[in-house]
Protein backbone atom coordinates (compact mmCIF):
# COMPACT_ATOMS: atom_id res chain seq x y z
CA UNK A 1 0.00 0.00 0.00
CA UNK A 2 2.66 2.20 1.10
CA UNK A 3 4.37 1.30 -2.67
CA UNK A 4 1.19 2.74 -4.66
CA UNK A 5 0.75 5.69 -2.28
CA UNK A 6 4.44 6.49 -3.35
CA UNK A 7 3.83 6.00 -6.98
CA UNK A 8 0.85 8.29 -6.82
CA UNK A 9 3.43 10.82 -4.52
CA UNK A 10 5.96 10.74 -7.40
CA UNK A 11 3.54 10.71 -10.32
CA UNK A 12 1.67 13.91 -8.67
CA UNK A 13 4.83 15.29 -7.90
CA UNK A 14 5.93 15.08 -11.86
CA UNK A 15 2.82 16.71 -12.64
CA UNK A 16 2.93 19.83 -10.38
CA UNK A 17 6.82 20.13 -11.63
CA UNK A 18 5.54 19.91 -15.53
CA UNK A 19 2.93 22.49 -14.46
CA UNK A 20 5.00 24.72 -13.32
CA UNK A 21 7.43 24.24 -16.24
CA UNK A 22 4.83 24.71 -18.59
CA UNK A 23 3.79 28.15 -17.10
CA UNK A 24 7.30 29.48 -16.93
CA UNK A 25 8.00 28.96 -20.44
CA UNK A 26 4.42 30.62 -21.36
CA UNK A 27 5.48 33.27 -19.95
CA UNK A 28 3.05 33.32 -17.25
CA UNK A 29 6.21 33.05 -14.29
CA UNK A 30 8.44 35.97 -14.05
CA UNK A 31 12.24 35.60 -13.17
CA UNK A 32 15.22 34.78 -15.13
CA UNK A 33 15.58 31.53 -17.83
CA UNK A 34 18.69 29.44 -17.44
CA UNK A 35 20.06 28.79 -21.04
CA UNK A 36 18.54 25.02 -20.82
CA UNK A 37 15.35 26.20 -20.31
CA UNK A 38 15.32 28.97 -23.27
CA UNK A 39 16.49 26.51 -25.60
CA UNK A 40 13.84 24.70 -24.48
CA UNK A 41 11.17 27.35 -25.25
CA UNK A 42 13.17 28.49 -28.19
CA UNK A 43 12.27 25.46 -30.00
CA UNK A 44 8.49 25.29 -28.74
CA UNK A 45 7.98 28.98 -30.22
CA UNK A 46 9.79 28.38 -33.45
CA UNK A 47 7.52 25.26 -34.30
CA UNK A 48 4.99 27.38 -33.24
CA UNK A 49 6.42 30.51 -36.02
CA UNK A 50 6.18 27.05 -38.25
CA UNK A 51 8.80 29.48 -40.74
CA UNK A 52 9.12 28.55 -44.53
CA UNK A 53 12.16 26.85 -46.36
CA UNK A 54 13.44 28.72 -49.34
CA UNK A 55 15.00 27.06 -52.52
CA UNK A 56 17.73 28.80 -53.86
CA UNK A 57 19.33 27.93 -57.53
CA UNK A 58 22.45 27.26 -57.16
CA UNK A 59 22.75 27.79 -61.13
CA UNK A 60 21.89 31.24 -60.74
CA UNK A 61 24.75 32.51 -58.67
CA UNK A 62 25.35 36.60 -58.79
CA UNK A 63 28.74 38.36 -59.71
CA UNK A 64 31.12 38.07 -57.06
CA UNK A 65 31.89 41.60 -55.17
CA UNK A 66 34.96 43.10 -55.09
CA UNK A 67 37.24 42.41 -52.24
CA UNK A 68 36.80 45.80 -50.34
CA UNK A 69 38.84 47.02 -47.17
CA UNK A 70 37.30 49.22 -44.62
CA UNK A 71 38.43 52.00 -46.38
CA UNK A 72 37.22 51.72 -49.48
CA UNK A 73 33.33 51.97 -47.81
CA UNK A 74 34.47 55.44 -46.29
CA UNK A 75 31.75 57.55 -46.67
CA UNK A 76 31.40 61.55 -48.06
CA UNK A 77 32.92 63.41 -45.54
CA UNK A 78 30.36 65.59 -45.19
CA UNK A 79 28.95 62.67 -43.21
CA UNK A 80 30.71 63.98 -40.13
CA UNK A 81 29.47 67.46 -39.40
CA UNK A 82 31.36 71.01 -39.50
CA UNK A 83 29.99 71.78 -35.62
CA UNK A 84 32.03 74.88 -35.56
CA UNK A 85 32.63 77.29 -39.08
CA UNK A 86 34.13 80.09 -39.88
CA UNK A 87 31.96 83.51 -39.58
CA UNK A 88 34.53 86.02 -41.58
CA UNK A 89 34.19 86.29 -45.15
CA UNK A 90 37.27 86.62 -46.56
CA UNK A 91 38.71 85.22 -43.35
CA UNK A 92 41.64 82.55 -43.57
CA UNK A 93 40.21 79.34 -42.65
CA UNK A 94 41.77 76.21 -41.22
CA UNK A 95 39.67 72.87 -40.86
CA UNK A 96 40.18 70.58 -37.79
CA UNK A 97 39.75 67.24 -37.40
CA UNK A 98 38.46 66.68 -33.65
CA UNK A 99 37.42 63.20 -31.61
CA UNK A 100 33.93 63.38 -30.37
CA UNK A 101 34.07 63.44 -26.72
CA UNK A 102 35.08 66.96 -27.10
CA UNK A 103 33.32 68.32 -30.12
CA UNK A 104 30.11 67.00 -29.89
CA UNK A 105 27.43 68.23 -28.07
CA UNK A 106 26.37 69.09 -24.34
CA UNK A 107 28.90 67.47 -21.69
CA UNK A 108 30.97 66.49 -25.21
CA UNK A 109 31.16 70.46 -26.43
CA UNK A 110 34.18 71.40 -24.64
CA UNK A 111 36.19 72.57 -27.86
CA UNK A 112 33.07 73.62 -29.86
CA UNK A 113 32.34 76.32 -27.11
CA UNK A 114 35.96 77.19 -27.44
CA UNK A 115 36.16 77.15 -30.92
CA UNK A 116 32.95 79.25 -31.23
CA UNK A 117 34.62 82.05 -28.81
CA UNK A 118 37.69 81.59 -30.77
CA UNK A 119 36.12 82.94 -33.55
CA UNK A 120 33.71 85.27 -32.15
CA UNK A 121 37.45 87.68 -31.40
CA UNK A 122 38.29 87.46 -34.70
CA UNK A 123 42.51 87.54 -34.16
CA UNK A 124 44.71 88.16 -37.22
CA UNK A 125 47.74 86.49 -38.29
CA UNK A 126 50.55 88.10 -39.41
CA UNK A 127 49.47 89.96 -42.57
CA UNK A 128 45.84 91.22 -41.29
CA UNK A 129 44.25 88.16 -41.93
CA UNK A 130 40.87 87.49 -39.62
CA UNK A 131 41.61 84.06 -38.51
CA UNK A 132 38.97 81.13 -38.51
CA UNK A 133 39.19 77.13 -37.21
CA UNK A 134 36.21 74.97 -38.52
CA UNK A 135 35.68 71.94 -36.36
CA UNK A 136 34.46 68.89 -38.08
CA UNK A 137 33.27 65.88 -35.55
CA UNK A 138 35.05 62.67 -36.42
CA UNK A 139 36.29 59.46 -34.19
CA UNK A 140 39.84 59.26 -34.10
CA UNK A 141 40.00 56.38 -35.61
CA UNK A 142 37.61 56.97 -38.74
CA UNK A 143 39.81 60.09 -38.80
CA UNK A 144 43.06 58.27 -39.25
CA UNK A 145 41.67 55.96 -42.17
CA UNK A 146 40.73 59.49 -43.83
CA UNK A 147 44.46 60.50 -43.32
CA UNK A 148 46.24 57.70 -43.88
CA UNK A 149 44.12 56.87 -46.73
CA UNK A 150 44.44 60.14 -48.63
CA UNK A 151 40.26 59.95 -48.48
CA UNK A 152 40.38 63.18 -47.40
CA UNK A 153 42.85 65.52 -45.37
CA UNK A 154 42.34 68.29 -42.90
CA UNK A 155 44.87 70.98 -42.12
CA UNK A 156 44.79 70.31 -38.33
CA UNK A 157 44.08 66.41 -36.61
CA UNK A 158 43.55 66.62 -32.57
CA UNK A 159 42.73 62.88 -31.38
CA UNK A 160 41.96 61.69 -28.10
CA UNK A 161 45.27 60.86 -28.05
CA UNK A 162 49.19 60.64 -29.24
CA UNK A 163 48.69 56.57 -30.55
CA UNK A 164 47.06 58.01 -33.65
CA UNK A 165 49.64 60.62 -34.58
CA UNK A 166 52.03 57.83 -34.53
CA UNK A 167 49.91 55.46 -37.16
CA UNK A 168 49.30 58.71 -39.28
CA UNK A 169 53.50 59.35 -39.65
CA UNK A 170 53.53 55.61 -39.82
CA UNK A 171 51.28 55.67 -42.97
CA UNK A 172 53.48 58.34 -44.59
CA UNK A 173 51.89 61.44 -44.16
CA UNK A 174 53.51 64.67 -43.24
CA UNK A 175 52.88 65.94 -39.76
CA UNK A 176 53.82 69.11 -37.82
CA UNK A 177 53.06 69.25 -33.92
CA UNK A 178 51.42 72.51 -33.49
CA UNK A 179 50.42 71.25 -29.71
CA UNK A 180 51.22 68.47 -28.06
CA UNK A 181 48.58 68.76 -25.39
CA UNK A 182 45.21 71.39 -25.53
CA UNK A 183 43.18 69.54 -23.06
CA UNK A 184 44.33 67.09 -20.73
CA UNK A 185 42.19 63.50 -20.09
CA UNK A 186 42.53 60.15 -19.09
CA UNK A 187 41.93 56.48 -19.77
CA UNK A 188 40.95 54.63 -17.20
CA UNK A 189 38.93 50.93 -16.24
CA UNK A 190 35.77 52.14 -14.12
CA UNK A 191 34.92 49.17 -12.15
CA UNK A 192 32.07 48.49 -9.92
CA UNK A 193 32.32 49.07 -6.17
CA UNK A 194 31.84 45.62 -5.01
CA UNK A 195 34.13 44.19 -7.51
CA UNK A 196 37.05 46.14 -6.29
CA UNK A 197 36.46 45.76 -2.98
CA UNK A 198 35.94 41.97 -4.15
CA UNK A 199 39.93 42.51 -5.77
CA UNK A 200 41.18 44.25 -2.74
CA UNK A 201 41.03 41.58 -0.57
CA UNK A 202 42.17 39.55 -2.88
CA UNK A 203 45.14 41.02 -4.16
CA UNK A 204 46.00 43.94 -1.72
CA UNK A 205 45.73 47.03 -4.00
CA UNK A 206 43.91 47.61 -6.92
CA UNK A 207 45.96 48.34 -9.79
CA UNK A 208 46.29 47.59 -13.84
CA UNK A 209 48.59 44.81 -13.87
CA UNK A 210 46.59 43.07 -11.42
CA UNK A 211 43.25 43.63 -13.02
CA UNK A 212 44.95 42.48 -16.39
CA UNK A 213 45.48 38.86 -14.37
CA UNK A 214 41.95 38.81 -13.12
CA UNK A 215 40.92 38.75 -16.32
CA UNK A 216 43.10 36.20 -17.91
CA UNK A 217 42.27 33.94 -14.78
CA UNK A 218 38.35 34.47 -15.67
CA UNK A 219 37.73 35.84 -12.31
CA UNK A 220 36.71 39.62 -14.06
CA UNK A 221 34.38 39.97 -16.49
CA UNK A 222 35.58 43.37 -18.26
CA UNK A 223 34.62 44.99 -22.09
CA UNK A 224 36.69 47.04 -23.57
CA UNK A 225 36.30 49.32 -26.69
CA UNK A 226 37.33 48.43 -30.50
CA UNK A 227 41.25 49.22 -30.73
CA UNK A 228 40.07 50.12 -35.04
CA UNK A 229 38.06 52.88 -33.82
CA UNK A 230 38.68 53.79 -30.15
CA UNK A 231 41.19 55.94 -28.57
CA UNK A 232 40.78 54.30 -25.03
CA UNK A 233 40.40 51.05 -27.16
CA UNK A 234 43.57 51.15 -28.59
CA UNK A 235 45.28 52.34 -25.73
CA UNK A 236 44.12 49.53 -23.76
CA UNK A 237 44.98 47.09 -26.19
CA UNK A 238 48.26 48.56 -25.91
CA UNK A 239 48.40 48.41 -22.16
CA UNK A 240 47.80 44.88 -22.30
CA UNK A 241 50.74 43.51 -24.47
CA UNK A 242 52.75 45.95 -22.66
CA UNK A 243 51.92 44.69 -19.08
CA UNK A 244 52.40 41.24 -20.63
CA UNK A 245 55.48 42.13 -22.10
CA UNK A 246 57.06 43.74 -18.97
CA UNK A 247 57.42 47.43 -20.45
CA UNK A 248 59.26 45.99 -23.53
CA UNK A 249 58.22 46.73 -26.28
CA UNK A 250 60.60 44.72 -28.24
CA UNK A 251 58.33 41.95 -26.92
CA UNK A 252 55.23 43.32 -27.64
CA UNK A 253 54.05 41.11 -29.78
CA UNK A 254 56.09 38.62 -29.30
CA UNK A 255 54.91 34.51 -28.84
CA UNK A 256 54.83 34.27 -24.95
CA UNK A 257 52.89 37.55 -25.27
CA UNK A 258 50.52 36.55 -27.82
CA UNK A 259 49.94 33.49 -25.83
CA UNK A 260 49.08 35.77 -23.06
CA UNK A 261 46.81 37.66 -24.68
CA UNK A 262 45.22 34.91 -26.17
CA UNK A 263 44.41 33.77 -22.36
CA UNK A 264 43.50 37.60 -21.18
CA UNK A 265 40.79 37.36 -24.33
CA UNK A 266 38.84 34.60 -22.64
CA UNK A 267 37.62 36.69 -20.15
CA UNK A 268 36.40 39.93 -22.60
CA UNK A 269 32.76 38.95 -23.46
CA UNK A 270 32.00 42.57 -24.83
CA UNK A 271 34.11 45.06 -27.18
CA UNK A 272 31.86 47.77 -28.14
CA UNK A 273 32.51 49.96 -31.41
CA UNK A 274 33.15 53.22 -29.11
CA UNK A 275 33.32 54.59 -26.13
CA UNK A 276 30.05 56.40 -26.51
CA UNK A 277 28.32 53.00 -27.35
CA UNK A 278 30.28 51.43 -23.78
CA UNK A 279 28.67 54.43 -22.32
CA UNK A 280 24.84 53.80 -23.74
CA UNK A 281 25.31 49.52 -22.82
CA UNK A 282 26.11 50.92 -19.24
CA UNK A 283 23.39 53.37 -19.12
CA UNK A 284 21.13 50.46 -20.11
CA UNK A 285 22.15 48.25 -16.75
CA UNK A 286 24.79 46.11 -18.87
CA UNK A 287 26.44 42.65 -16.85
CA UNK A 288 30.07 43.79 -16.92
CA UNK A 289 32.28 44.12 -13.90
CA UNK A 290 34.68 46.46 -15.34
CA UNK A 291 34.96 48.55 -18.69
CA UNK A 292 37.13 51.07 -19.63
CA UNK A 293 36.12 54.84 -20.50
CA UNK A 294 38.14 57.91 -20.17
CA UNK A 295 37.40 60.55 -17.26
CA UNK A 296 35.77 63.16 -18.68
CA UNK A 297 32.79 60.48 -20.09
CA UNK A 298 32.99 58.91 -16.47
CA UNK A 299 32.39 62.20 -14.38
CA UNK A 300 29.77 63.45 -17.27
CA UNK A 301 27.64 59.86 -17.41
CA UNK A 302 24.91 60.05 -14.22
CA UNK A 303 24.63 56.24 -13.84
CA UNK A 304 28.75 56.29 -12.50
CA UNK A 305 28.58 58.69 -10.27
CA UNK A 306 27.65 55.89 -7.60
CA UNK A 307 29.27 52.57 -7.14
CA UNK A 308 32.00 52.71 -9.34
CA UNK A 309 35.53 53.45 -9.17
CA UNK A 310 37.99 54.68 -12.00
CA UNK A 311 41.81 53.36 -12.24
CA UNK A 312 43.93 55.33 -14.87
CA UNK A 313 45.77 53.37 -17.31
CA UNK A 314 47.96 53.38 -20.23
CA UNK A 315 48.89 56.78 -22.20
CA UNK A 316 47.70 59.74 -21.41
CA UNK A 317 44.91 61.73 -23.49
CA UNK A 318 46.49 64.78 -24.12
CA UNK A 319 44.13 65.58 -27.12
CA UNK A 320 47.11 66.54 -29.19
CA UNK A 321 47.03 68.90 -32.48
CA UNK A 322 48.94 68.23 -35.28
CA UNK A 323 49.20 70.18 -38.82
CA UNK A 324 48.18 67.31 -41.73
CA UNK A 325 50.21 67.12 -44.63
CA UNK A 326 51.20 70.67 -45.86
CA UNK A 327 49.27 73.50 -45.29
CA UNK A 328 50.25 77.33 -46.47
CA UNK A 329 52.07 79.41 -43.85
CA UNK A 330 48.82 80.84 -42.75
CA UNK A 331 46.81 78.08 -42.00
CA UNK A 332 49.42 76.80 -40.07
CA UNK A 333 49.56 80.30 -38.50
CA UNK A 334 46.00 79.49 -37.54
CA UNK A 335 46.53 76.82 -35.95
CA UNK A 336 49.26 77.69 -33.80
CA UNK A 337 47.05 80.60 -32.68
CA UNK A 338 44.40 78.57 -31.94
CA UNK A 339 46.06 75.82 -29.90
CA UNK A 340 47.67 78.99 -27.92
CA UNK A 341 43.98 80.04 -27.29
CA UNK A 342 42.84 76.98 -25.93
CA UNK A 343 45.87 76.49 -24.07
CA UNK A 344 44.79 80.23 -22.27
CA UNK A 345 43.58 80.17 -18.44
CA UNK A 346 39.96 81.07 -19.52
CA UNK A 347 40.00 78.37 -22.13
CA UNK A 348 41.52 75.66 -19.42
CA UNK A 349 38.53 76.67 -17.28
CA UNK A 350 35.83 75.92 -19.62
CA UNK A 351 37.84 72.32 -20.25
CA UNK A 352 37.96 71.88 -16.63
CA UNK A 353 33.55 72.71 -16.26
CA UNK A 354 33.32 69.90 -19.19
CA UNK A 355 35.49 66.73 -17.03
CA UNK A 356 38.90 67.82 -18.45
CA UNK A 357 42.27 68.46 -16.85
CA UNK A 358 41.88 66.61 -13.64
CA UNK A 359 44.70 65.46 -11.70
CA UNK A 360 44.30 61.88 -11.00
CA UNK A 361 48.11 61.72 -9.33
CA UNK A 362 48.94 58.50 -11.86
CA UNK A 363 52.49 58.09 -13.72
CA UNK A 364 51.34 57.32 -17.49
CA UNK A 365 53.12 55.04 -19.87
CA UNK A 366 55.38 57.79 -21.81
CA UNK A 367 57.42 55.63 -24.25
CA UNK A 368 55.14 55.51 -27.49
CA UNK A 369 55.49 52.90 -29.50
CA UNK A 370 56.16 53.40 -33.57
CA UNK A 371 53.46 53.72 -35.79
CA UNK A 372 54.08 50.79 -37.74
CA UNK A 373 53.89 48.48 -34.44
CA UNK A 374 50.75 49.97 -33.10
CA UNK A 375 49.21 48.83 -36.59
CA UNK A 376 50.89 45.34 -35.97
CA UNK A 377 48.65 44.99 -32.62
CA UNK A 378 45.69 45.95 -34.11
CA UNK A 379 46.19 43.03 -36.56
CA UNK A 380 47.59 40.44 -33.68
CA UNK A 381 43.97 41.66 -31.77
CA UNK A 382 41.69 40.76 -34.91
CA UNK A 383 43.29 37.54 -35.14
CA UNK A 384 43.14 36.29 -31.78
CA UNK A 385 40.34 37.94 -30.13
CA UNK A 386 37.80 35.19 -31.22
CA UNK A 387 41.27 32.72 -29.86
CA UNK A 388 40.86 30.53 -32.83
CA UNK A 389 36.79 30.08 -32.16
CA UNK A 390 35.06 29.32 -35.06
CA UNK A 391 32.42 32.52 -35.85
CA UNK A 392 28.75 31.65 -36.48
CA UNK A 393 26.01 34.70 -37.83
CA UNK A 394 23.20 34.69 -39.26
CA UNK A 395 22.40 37.89 -41.32
CA UNK A 396 18.19 38.64 -40.23
CA UNK A 397 16.02 40.70 -43.30
CA UNK A 398 13.16 42.93 -42.72
CA UNK A 399 11.31 42.39 -46.25
CA UNK A 400 7.91 43.90 -44.92
CA UNK A 401 5.95 46.27 -46.73
CA UNK A 402 7.36 49.35 -44.91
CA UNK A 403 11.01 48.39 -45.68
CA UNK A 404 9.85 49.14 -49.66
CA UNK A 405 11.65 51.64 -51.71
CA UNK A 406 15.14 53.35 -50.83
CA UNK A 407 15.27 50.79 -47.10
CA UNK A 408 15.00 47.50 -48.89
CA UNK A 409 17.22 48.79 -51.69
CA UNK A 410 19.76 50.26 -48.90
CA UNK A 411 19.59 46.62 -47.00
CA UNK A 412 20.49 44.77 -50.28
CA UNK A 413 23.14 47.31 -50.81
CA UNK A 414 24.74 47.24 -47.31
CA UNK A 415 24.28 43.46 -46.94
CA UNK A 416 26.24 42.76 -50.69
CA UNK A 417 29.09 45.10 -49.51
CA UNK A 418 29.29 43.75 -46.06
CA UNK A 419 29.86 40.47 -47.30
CA UNK A 420 33.18 41.38 -48.34
CA UNK A 421 34.79 41.34 -45.04
CA UNK A 422 33.71 38.19 -43.88
CA UNK A 423 36.58 35.78 -43.31
CA UNK A 424 35.93 32.71 -45.61
CA UNK A 425 36.63 30.51 -42.71
CA UNK A 426 33.38 31.81 -40.73
CA UNK A 427 29.89 30.63 -40.91
CA UNK A 428 27.00 32.39 -42.36
CA UNK A 429 23.05 32.12 -42.38
CA UNK A 430 20.46 34.24 -44.10
CA UNK A 431 16.50 34.39 -43.17
CA UNK A 432 13.97 37.24 -43.49
CA UNK A 433 11.20 38.39 -42.24
CA UNK A 434 7.78 39.90 -43.23
CA UNK A 435 4.13 38.26 -41.93
CA UNK A 436 5.89 35.38 -42.25
CA UNK A 437 9.74 34.02 -41.34
CA UNK A 438 11.68 32.44 -43.97
CA UNK A 439 15.20 30.61 -43.69
CA UNK A 440 16.44 31.62 -46.99
CA UNK A 441 19.92 30.04 -46.41
CA UNK A 442 21.17 27.42 -43.76
CA UNK A 443 24.18 28.13 -41.65
CA UNK A 444 27.23 27.02 -43.76
CA UNK A 445 30.72 28.14 -43.85
CA UNK A 446 31.45 30.99 -46.22
CA UNK A 447 32.76 29.37 -49.07
CA UNK A 448 33.02 31.09 -52.52
CA UNK A 449 29.94 28.88 -53.49
CA UNK A 450 28.11 29.77 -50.05
CA UNK A 451 29.07 33.86 -50.29
CA UNK A 452 27.70 33.58 -53.96
CA UNK A 453 24.16 31.82 -52.83
CA UNK A 454 24.06 35.06 -50.24
CA UNK A 455 24.48 37.59 -52.80
CA UNK A 456 21.78 35.79 -54.94
CA UNK A 457 19.36 35.84 -52.79
CA UNK A 458 20.47 39.13 -50.97
CA UNK A 459 19.39 40.39 -54.96
CA UNK A 460 16.55 38.70 -55.29
CA UNK A 461 14.53 40.20 -52.13
CA UNK A 462 11.39 42.07 -52.55
CA UNK A 463 9.57 43.82 -50.00
CA UNK A 464 5.60 43.46 -48.88
CA UNK A 465 3.71 42.32 -45.94
CA UNK A 466 2.83 42.72 -42.20
CA UNK A 467 6.55 42.95 -39.46
CA UNK A 468 6.90 39.98 -37.39
CA UNK A 469 10.15 40.92 -36.17
CA UNK A 470 10.71 38.59 -33.37
CA UNK A 471 9.22 35.82 -34.68
CA UNK A 472 12.10 36.05 -37.08
CA UNK A 473 14.31 36.93 -34.57
CA UNK A 474 13.46 33.47 -32.92
CA UNK A 475 14.08 31.38 -35.77
CA UNK A 476 17.39 32.88 -36.61
CA UNK A 477 18.07 32.54 -33.13
CA UNK A 478 17.53 29.01 -33.31
CA UNK A 479 19.68 28.51 -36.86
CA UNK A 480 22.05 29.60 -34.56
CA UNK A 481 21.74 27.52 -31.41
CA UNK A 482 21.52 24.68 -33.85
CA UNK A 483 24.95 25.27 -34.79
CA UNK A 484 26.25 25.78 -31.17
CA UNK A 485 24.78 22.30 -30.07
CA UNK A 486 27.22 20.97 -33.28
CA UNK A 487 30.23 23.11 -32.15
CA UNK A 488 29.83 24.27 -28.38
CA UNK A 489 32.48 26.74 -28.97
CA UNK A 490 31.42 28.35 -31.68
CA UNK A 491 30.87 32.22 -31.37
CA UNK A 492 27.19 33.37 -32.00
CA UNK A 493 26.40 36.88 -33.78
CA UNK A 494 23.00 37.92 -34.85
CA UNK A 495 22.53 40.72 -37.23
CA UNK A 496 19.00 42.28 -37.51
CA UNK A 497 18.59 45.03 -40.32
CA UNK A 498 15.01 46.60 -39.76
CA UNK A 499 12.95 49.79 -39.60
CA UNK A 500 11.65 48.33 -36.14
CA UNK A 501 8.39 48.56 -36.67
CA UNK A 502 6.63 44.99 -35.37
CA UNK A 503 3.14 44.80 -35.91
CA UNK A 504 2.75 41.43 -35.97
CA UNK A 505 3.55 38.15 -34.20
CA UNK A 506 5.19 38.03 -30.84
CA UNK A 507 6.73 41.09 -28.82
CA UNK A 508 10.08 41.72 -26.61
CA UNK A 509 7.97 41.44 -23.28
CA UNK A 510 7.26 38.02 -24.50
CA UNK A 511 11.00 37.34 -25.79
CA UNK A 512 12.77 38.99 -23.51
CA UNK A 513 14.15 36.53 -21.66
CA UNK A 514 14.86 34.38 -23.86
CA UNK A 515 17.03 36.23 -25.86
CA UNK A 516 18.93 37.47 -22.62
CA UNK A 517 19.32 33.34 -21.57
CA UNK A 518 20.75 32.33 -24.94
CA UNK A 519 23.64 35.00 -24.50
CA UNK A 520 23.72 35.74 -28.07
CA UNK A 521 24.83 39.30 -29.19
CA UNK A 522 21.57 40.89 -31.20
CA UNK A 523 23.46 43.50 -33.31
CA UNK A 524 20.88 45.81 -35.25
CA UNK A 525 20.90 47.88 -38.10
CA UNK A 526 17.90 50.77 -37.55
CA UNK A 527 16.14 51.80 -41.07
CA UNK A 528 13.54 53.86 -39.08
CA UNK A 529 13.11 55.83 -36.38
CA UNK A 530 12.29 52.82 -33.86
CA UNK A 531 16.00 53.24 -32.30
CA UNK A 532 14.79 52.52 -29.05
CA UNK A 533 12.74 49.36 -29.51
CA UNK A 534 15.80 48.33 -31.17
CA UNK A 535 18.25 49.47 -28.95
CA UNK A 536 16.33 47.83 -26.13
CA UNK A 537 16.81 44.48 -27.87
CA UNK A 538 20.97 45.00 -28.44
CA UNK A 539 21.47 45.66 -25.10
CA UNK A 540 19.88 42.34 -23.77
CA UNK A 541 22.89 40.72 -24.42
CA UNK A 542 25.82 44.07 -25.19
CA UNK A 543 25.73 44.47 -29.02
CA UNK A 544 25.55 47.20 -30.75
CA UNK A 545 22.74 49.26 -32.28
CA UNK A 546 23.53 51.07 -35.83
CA UNK A 547 21.68 53.93 -37.44
CA UNK A 548 21.48 52.41 -41.31
CA UNK A 549 22.28 56.12 -42.52
CA UNK A 550 22.48 56.09 -45.84
CA UNK A 551 25.66 58.25 -46.07
CA UNK A 552 27.61 55.50 -43.65
CA UNK A 553 25.56 52.59 -43.52
CA UNK A 554 28.22 50.46 -45.80
CA UNK A 555 30.86 51.84 -44.13
CA UNK A 556 29.23 50.83 -40.08
CA UNK A 557 28.66 47.18 -41.44
CA UNK A 558 31.81 47.02 -42.62
CA UNK A 559 33.24 48.23 -39.85
CA UNK A 560 31.31 46.03 -37.19
CA UNK A 561 32.01 43.16 -39.54
CA UNK A 562 35.93 43.61 -39.62
CA UNK A 563 35.77 43.50 -35.57
CA UNK A 564 33.66 40.93 -35.07
CA UNK A 565 34.53 38.22 -38.28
Amino acid sequence: MRVVTRHRFAAATAAVAAIAIAFILAGCVQGPLDPARAEAELDRLVQKIQPKEARLDASALAEAVPAQSVADTLPDIRKYPIVVDSLAAGAVSAEIFSSTEKSGSGTDGCLVEIARDFNDRGFRIAGGGVAQVRIRSIPSGTAYEYIAYGKYLPDGFTPSNHLWIQMVKAAGVPVTAIAERLVGNTAGIVMKEEVYAGLQKKYGAVEVPGIINAVAEGSLAMGYTNPFASSTGLNFLVTVLETFAKGDQKKLLSPEVVSAFEAFQKGVPFVSLTTMQMRDSVQRGGSLDAFIMEYQTFVNTEVLKRGYRFIPFGYAHENPLYAIGTPDAQRRAVLSLFADFVRSPSSQAIAKRYGFEKDLSWQPLTALPPGDLLVKAQKLWKEKKDLGRPVVAVFLSDVSGSMDGARIKALKEALTRGSAFVDPRNSIGLASFSSDVTKILPVRQFTEEQKALFLSAVKGMSAGGNTAMYDGIMVALQMLVEQRRQVPDAKLLLFVLTDGETNRGLVFDRVSQVIAALGVPVYTIAYGENVSELSRLSSLNEAANLKADPLDIAYQIGALLNAEM
